[in-house]
Order: structure tokens, then C-alpha cells, then sequence
């Protein structure tokens, strides 16, 4: 690229206007803490059946059944996630620069 080409770039604040699109990307993290609460309280939610359960005071066992099913899938989707997330980051680590 000619630095004439990079002096247009500047001079027409083209480069600081890119720069600033970026900051209205939402933090990764942020995501990740959001959905692993949402496991948590589900984990919860599923524990708190099963004492309601085994003490009598549940109302409906399916609706027991369905608590714990669903909290044991999100548990296995986290973990495959995770599984994907450890190895793309151990796939980077192994790039040569």
C-alpha cells in the first residue's frame, strides 16, 4: 500500500472511525459469567425439587422429573462448551508465529 494511501486514511479519520465501532462489542466474559448463573440457579432449582420430593411436599413428580432433566442437560452443554473452548485455545497456543 503507497503512504499516499495511509495519508488519505488519516487524514480523513477513517482509521479512528473503525476504532470506534469497536466499542460497542459486548465483553465476552460478561456473557459467559451471565450463562453460568443461569446454570446455576437451574442446578438449584433442581436440587430444591428433589428435597421437596423426597420430604412429600411436591405436587407433581413430572414436573420434578423435568426440573432435574433440564438442569442435567444444561450441565452437559456447559461442559461440551467448555471442552470446545479448552481446545480452540490449546489449537491457538499451538500456532507458530
Amino acid at each position: 500500500m503507497p503512504i499516499d494511501k495511509v495519508n488519505f486514511l488519516i487524514d480523513n479519520n477513517i482509521v479512528n472511525k473503525q476504532s470506534n465501532n469497536n466499542t460497542n462489542n459486548i465483553d465476552f466474559s460478561n456473557i459467559i459469567k451471565e450463562k453460568l448463573d443461569k446454570l446455576n440457579e437451574k442446578q438449584l432449582d433442581a436440587e430444591n425439587k428433589t428435597i421437596e420430593l423426597i420430604k412429600g411436599d411436591a405436587k407433581d413428580i413430572h414436573e420434578v422429573m423435568l426440573t432435574v432433566e433440564e438442569a442435567r442437560l444444561s450441565l452437559e452443554l456447559a461442559v461440551q462448551i467448555r471442552n470446545k473452548l479448552v481446545e480452540a485455545y490449546q489449537e491457538l497456543n499451538r500456532i507458530q508465529v
